[in-house]
């Protein structure tokens, strides 16, 4: 018995050994292995086959976000092709010039950016103009309304451009004095529904551009945290934005001009800081403009909010020239929208090429809406302001 034993020891040993040399000179065994290996391969694709029957697994998220090229933005695009070759550097671990997702981020003005700024003016202008001018509910002084009402023929009809007696930043702040944040937003959310002056059958809610929002999901599919920097109050940024941003842009990602802010029982000369309000006290707007997020302001936004060098930075007019190179100092791109097409919307071609002149000097990359883009709006169609057949009006 004992030698029989000794004998399955040594047999067990001689087959070991063969074994290992077969695998070091590339035999049956590593073939066997391979096969192992190959089946085993077979059994978990197989799993993750079943686990994506529904379309949702992460190969085809990963294919689905490598996209050839963008939504809504013409083939031969420049720009397109530009942001997409960065994209593809930063996120790829190859790459030296990778960027670990953590830092991924974007910023985008909001107006003439991302939303239509000629419906027929920015939009917190439009919300003005209606609360002065039209809200019965409203008794703004007379010196403001006279100037709303005026800016709203000018804006329409051409002629000479009025003269405002303060900010309209100054003017919309005070109109909303006393409203609780919550208060403001379902205003906002009502006027959004107001058709808007130049176009047909469009409302507020319809005014982004479809290419940027696709551009959007674009970026956030390839891990970047996409925020908005704006000369936009930030409540109402965040209201008009929230149907067609909020997938991917959620409120706490958005920065721009703020209102002052108050509890409705505390005294003017008493420091917030001073005091707690009651349990069921109002948060309140007190009637002023805080912080206005506009040049250098954008880079303060950035600073203080974001901790972080953004590596793009998307916007449409000198007022984002600041934010722009603070990104391109810091190692980032920077891109600016050209107002160049004026059969899909107002635009202005003098403008447009002046805007790019200024930006070939320094260095940023413009996209051209005319030729850039395939659809603007989508299928709304372009109309004039001064209409003889129908009056028109800022809601």
């Amino acid at each position: 018995m004992k030698k029989r034993i000794i004998t399955l020891i040594m047999a067990s040993i001689l087959a070991l050994s063969a074994a290992a040399c077969s695998n070091e000179s590339g035999g049956e065994s590593k073939a066997s292995t391979d096969a192992s290996a190959a089946s085993t391969a077979s059994v978990v694709s197989d799993s993750s086959n079943e686990a994506g029957a529904d379309g949702t697994d992460q190969q085809s998220a990963q294919a689905d976000s490598k996209t050839a090229s963008l939504e809504y933005w013409a083939e031969d695009s420049p720009a397109m092709k530009s942001i997409m070759e960065y994209v593809s550097a930063v996120t790829d671990e190859k790459s030296d010039k990778f960027v670990p997702e953590a830092e991924r981020i974007a910023v985008f003005d909001s107006d003439g950016t991302l939303y239509g700024e000629l419906f027929p003016t920015y939009f917190d202008q439009c919300v003005m103009i209606h609360r002065l001018a039209h809200d019965d509910t409203y008794k703004g002084n007379d010196e403001d309304v006279a100037y709303c009402k005026a800016l709203e023929e000018y804006l329409l009809n051409g002629g000479e451009k009025p003269t405002a007696p303060r900010s309209s930043g100054d003017i919309i702040a005070e109109a909303f004095k006393g409203f609780t944040v919550e208060e403001y937003r379902e205003y906002v959310r009502k006027f959004m529904s107001e058709p808007v002056a130049g176009f047909e059958n469009m409302t507020y809610a319809d005014g982004y551009y479809k290419p940027m929002i696709s551009l959007v999901k674009y970026l956030t599919e390839n891990g970047f945290k996409v925020y908005i920097n704006s000369g936009a109050e930030v409540n109402m940024l965040r209201e008009l934005s929230k149907d067609a941003l909020g997938e991917y842009i959620p409120p706490y990602q958005i920065i721009g001009t703020t209102y002052g802010i108050t509890a409705e029982g505390k005294e003017d000369d008493v420091k917030a800081r001073d005091y707690t309000p009651a349990a069921d006290e109002k948060i309140i707007f007190d009637g002023t403009v805080a912080f206005k997020d506009l040049k250098l302001n954008k880079v303060v936004s950035i600073i203080n909010d974001l901790g972080i060098s953004p590596l793009l930075s998307f916007g449409n007019s000198s007022g984002d020239t600041a934010m722009a190179q603070y990104v391109m100092q810091h190692g980032g791109k920077a891109y600016m929208l050209l107002c160049d097409d004026t059969e899909r919307d107002h635009g202005d071609t003098e403008e447009a090429a002046s805007f790019k002149a200024d930006c070939e000097v320094l260095g940023i990359e413009t996209v051209s809406m005319k030729n850039e883009f395939t659809t603007i709006y989508g299928d709304f169609k372009l109309t004039p302001y001064s209409d003889t057949e129908t009056e028109q009006s800022i809601a």
